[in-house]
């Protein structure tokens, strides 16, 4: 039935009424469906989001036409109703109309105790939720009875007494003026900026609406055995079957969960009493209900239920709280038992949510204290001594102990300190920038751009913005997935990995219809991509293979050649080196495609850039040191992401080029004797014009031609072009004559289309996303109008100059569920990213698919 009043419309929730939560909120529709289970809950009306919205504008309700349809002497509770319960609400107040004449008739039904405890609990809470009075003066503590005041009639006549001397009035006799003092104050604290800023930090629309619903009470204090409790069925940690909750005598609302240590268990229990003894044929009720609402609410639900001398009430249910990991084993629970289809299963997890399964994390629950605060670059959590240097991280981890490397910013000669730490902190850089990148690949939880911090790397200091220190050897905690560094070793939750995990993974696949790659470097790169059922390597960065000791000293041997056949004369000692990697990569990959990059970096990057690093070159090279700082500084540039790099190092240094393609197909030809025959894709970095592509592709056709000659072996392979500048998005139909693929590289087109420093953005990003220039960072989510329109251009001029040609997207912003869906809508055959990102892009693309089905 609907009531109509002089301003506000109510509902009563009855099986038929229409109750929606878009207009009167979840719990509102919860409490239908619950009625309509025949369920036990307490007569309840809704209000609609519009009404509230009124009430918070200053347009007051009737209440006593509310009032009335419980009754004269009914206390009633009222309770938001925000349209998502992860958006949270206003805090429920309950016994409302508890009065002096309401409570004088308790005393003599129910006793002074329990007619005291319900006033004094109403007077707390309308004192500091709705007057706004000092909290202080009225804290939970008086609500406890104690030796000189058993039954709270000294506490409750103190609370009389403080409200009258704050506000210089009687508290409030009329309940329909306590039930109207109370709607306004939830719904104007609905519509504060305090709370309006908190809900949109959890995704709610800045417009949300709240309803609220005005429930009448079921005492849980009085004379038979009364209380209050809640329970669940699974464990909201790992999703396995377990009942759960806690039930306290003479109590209301949640109490039982604030006071575990008066409370009860609820199944029978060694440690001590439980409901299921002492109410078995309630507590068996609330199974079957537990039960009831898993196969009808089709979820796990949590149910708020309170005991009224000896009888059931049924007051909430709502979504168990849970971990990542436990809404994965519900889901899939849910889809193995019937109640809820595999799509559905696979369309209620967040993509983003799996990160946290891939790693260990820090316990949400645990003590934080903050030394640091950045992005958080790569998620997961962990604790180790801190290191400034890859050296140091080395010589911890051969003394077996964990280490966090702390960097002002990483580079290519901190892979080794990288790949020895447990986690990783750069006091500048963003999304893209090079520990970033690397630490996603290497799946170790990583922050950058942390604010405020100074690093002294000579003195091996760290110094916080608060005044504090830490040195090297001290231990601290990485949290990755909130960029956020805690002092000392903090609780941590182990990586969930489970059978669940695997099978949502499997369904997702069978609906997902654009390609997942995995971008690998290293053997264990690639090893992790299989493990995620990657669908081959979309970027192999062979630079990084140049940065092992031994490597190294070749490569600079190479850089200081003055001579083609003195750099050949290097190159011929990297090959066996480059050979090794590349079979090792396609045995692990048992015929998947792997997609090579050539040498991109400018030579600079290999070379030492402190006093004491060319010293030891020098030494190592039989070089004089001016000899060595002469050819350092020959190499500087103004702006080497710009300069000679990529592609213009394999035209310049050509030698560079051919002896990685020669490493590659001899590599093929080998690994192709022990499985499938190997196909590898080569692709030619930082083109923007039609005849690099050429250069470079004549030069490895005959590499190719000469490999055939000396192996006897055919082969084949493909070529291809990564497209990272705006010219050679604009130019893809001139390009593409000489490729077989173009695989968009999103970092350096993001950047070079914005003219932005990916490695410097984060110092300022925060602030133009806050005021709107940006309406995310463009480095950790595709910019689709901007660099979409250039994926777009290219795609399009790449397909219609050659049929049939490859397209796919390399960048980190592969891994996105934005990015996955431009890439569907644009045509693209496959996304590439970090290998922990490929279970989030298997997952997204088949939501993404699922919701939006392309034709047949």
């Amino acid at each position: 039935m609907q009531k109509h009043t002089d301003i506000a419309t109510y509902t009563e929730i009855t099986p038929t009424a229409r109750i929606h939560v878009g207009q009167h909120g979840g719990r509102a529709k919860c409490l239908q469906r619950l009625v309509r289970l025949d369920m036990p809950v307490p007569r309840t009306i809704a209000l609609p989001f519009d009404k509230v919205q009124a009430i918070a504008a200053g347009y007051p309700p009737n209440t006593a036409a509310m009032i009335a349809e419980f009754g004269e002497d009914a206390l009633i509770s009222v309770r938001p109703s925000s349209e998502d319960p992860d958006w949270g609400g206003p805090r429920a107040i309950l016994n409302i109309g508890m009065n002096d004449a309401r409570h004088a008739a308790l005393c003599e039904t129910e006793g002074p105790a329990t007619a005291n405890a319900l006033y004094l609990r109403f007077i707390q809470a309308y004192a500091v939720h709705v007057a706004r009075l000092d909290p202080d003066m009225f804290d939970a503590p008086i609500l406890t009875p104690c030796a000189d005041d058993p039954d709270l009639s000294k506490a409750l006549a103190t609370a009389l007494r403080a409200y009258e001397d704050e506000t210089d009035e009687q508290f409030p006799q009329d309940p329909a003026r306590q039930l109207g003092e109370v709607l306004r104050s939830m719904a104007r604290a609905w519509a504060g900026t305090t709370a309006r800023l908190l809900r949109q930090a959890k995704g709610a629309p800045e417009d949300a609406g709240l309803g609220l619903v005005v429930q009448q009470m079921a005492m849980g204090i009085g004379s038979g055995e009364s209380g209050s409790g809640v329970i669940q069925f699974v464990n909201g940690t790992t999703g396995e079957p377990q009942i759960t909750g806690r039930y306290k005598s003479q109590s209301q609302g949640r109490d039982a969960l604030g006071a575990k240590s008066e409370a009860i268990f609820l199944n029978k229990d060694p440690r001590g009493t439980s409901l299921a003894e002492i109410l078995p044929e309630q507590f068996e009720a609330l199974v079957r209900f537990g039960k009831l609402g898993r196969e009808r609410l089709r979820d796990e639900m949590q149910i708020e239920f309170t005991i009224e001398n000896g009888e059931l009430v049924i007051l909430d249910a709502v979504r168990v709280s849970r971990t990542s990991a436990a809404a994965v084993a519900i889901a899939v629970s849910l889809a193995e038992d019937g109640i809820i289809s595999r799509e559905e299963a696979v369309l209620r997890i967040d993509p983003r949510a799996l990160t946290e399964m891939l790693h260990p994390q820090v316990d949400p629950e645990a003590e934080r204290d903050i030394i640091a605060s950045g992005i958080g670059a790569s998620p997961g959590g962990a604790t180790g001594k801190i290191v400034f240097s890859a050296t140091a991280a080395q010589a911890s981890l051969a003394q077996g102990d964990d280490c966090i490397l702390v960097r002002r910013e990483t580079a290519p000669e901190d892979i080794r300190g990288m790949h020895a730490s447990v986690a990783v902190m750069t006091e500048k850089g963003g999304m893209t920038s090079h520990a970033a990148v690397i630490a996603r690949g290497l799946g170790v939880p990583c922050i950058v751009g942390a604010h405020g911090i100074s690093i002294n790397h000579r003195d091996k200091i760290l110094k916080l913005p608060d005044g504090r220190f830490f040195t090297e050897g001290d231990i601290i905690t990485i949290d990755g997935t909130t960029g956020e560094a805690l002092a000392g070793a903090a609780k941590m939750l182990d990586a969930s990995l489970d059978g669940a995990f695997t099978t949502l993974l499997e369904w997702a696949d069978e609906f997902r219809d654009i390609g997942v790659r995995a971008n690998a470097d290293t053997p264990t790169d690639a090893l992790t991509a299989r493990r995620f059922e990657a669908q081959g390597i979309g970027l192999c960065r062979t630079e990084h293979m140049f940065f092992e000791d031994d490597r190294l000293t070749v490569m600079r041997e190479m850089i200081f050649a003055k001579q083609p056949e003195d750099r050949r004369a290097s190159l011929d000692q990297l090959l066996p080196m480059q050979r090794a990697d590349f079979i090792e990569l396609f045995k692990i990959m048992q015929g998947q495609p792997v997609c090579i990059r050539l040498f991109d970096p400018p030579l600079h990057e290999f070379l030492p850039s402190t006093r004491e690093g060319m010293r030891e070159l020098a030494e190592s090279l039989d070089l004089p040191l001016s000899d060595v700082t002469r050819r350092i500084a020959n190499l500087k540039e103004f702006n080497p992401m710009l300069g000679l790099r990529g592609v213009r190092l394999g035209i310049t240094l050509p030698e560079i080029y051919d002896m990685q393609a020669q490493a590659i197909f001899e590599a093929a030809v080998e690994a192709s004797k022990h499985g499938d025959p190997v196909v590898p894709e080569i692709m030619i970095p930082l083109v923007s014009a039609q005849r690099e592509a050429e250069l470079v592709k004549t030069r490895i056709d005959a590499v190719a031609s000469a490999v055939r000659f000396a192996t006897g072996v055919e082969f084949t392979f493909r070529l291809g072009v990564m497209v990272e500048t705006p010219r050679a998005a604009l130019r893809a139909g001139d390009i593409a004559q000489n490729a077989a693929f173009l695989s968009f590289g999103t970092n350096d087109l993001t950047q070079m289309t914005y003219g932005l420093s990916r490695d410097d953005a984060g110092r300022f990003m925060s602030d133009y996303v806050q005021q709107g220039v940006f309406s995310e960072d463009p480095f950790h989510v595709l910019d689709t109008d901007g660099v979409g329109e250039l994926l777009m251009i290219g795609a399009d001029r790449a397909r219609d100059a050659r049929e049939g040609i490859m397209l796919s997207l390399c960048g980190e912003h592969g891994g996105n569920p934005e990015s996955i869906s431009f890439c569907r809508k644009a045509g693209f055959d496959y996304v590439s990213c970090s290998p922990y990102r490929v279970p989030v892009a298997r997952l997204a693309s088949a939501q993404l698919a699922i919701a939006d089905p392309k034709p047949e």
